[in-house]
């Protein structure tokens, strides 16, 4: 089987620029595709909504998982690319979106990641992925 040389998430088009123009520096996401993520590894930045494909790269510098997200603004400050308001309005749609099996309170607590970013890059065009890719995210190899 091949490497894993990074990951990719799916990041709507109206977030972009915080990364690109607004020197933000840290990716937040409740935790799917993280195990096998390593400082060193690559983060592409894949465009949903519209305009869709990669729009640029960044180089892993650190990995954090938490159970609460909101711990990663005192650890990154503002440095994240959302703020605690739009995370907080996240995580109360998800409890509202429990499964029916799931009773309030009793559901385990979904960890979050935090990937800290440095050498983040724009590309000059667009570029169109072989695959599509999951909500989730995927990772990328050689």
């Amino acid at each position: 089987m091949t490497a894993i040389t990074g990951v990719t998430f799916p990041i709507p088009k109206t977030y972009m620029t915080r990364f690109f123009d607004e020197g933000k520096t840290v990716f937040i996401k409740p935790a799917t595709v993280f195990k096998e993520l390593k400082p060193g590894m690559k983060l592409v930045f894949y465009q949903s909504h519209e305009d869709t494909g990669y729009v640029g790269e960044a180089r892993i510098k650190g990995v954090i998982i938490t159970d609460d997200p909101l711990t990663f603004f005192e650890t990154f400050g503002d440095a994240i690319f959302l703020t605690q308001e739009e995370v907080k309005a996240y995580v109360q749609n998800q409890e509202r979106w429990q499964g029916v099996r799931v009773r309030k309170g009793d559901g385990k607590k979904k960890a979050w990641i935090a990937l800290e970013l440095e050498a983040i890059r724009h590309y000059k065009t667009i570029q169109k992925p072989d695959r599509f890719v999951p909500v989730g995210g995927k990772y990328l190899r050689e």
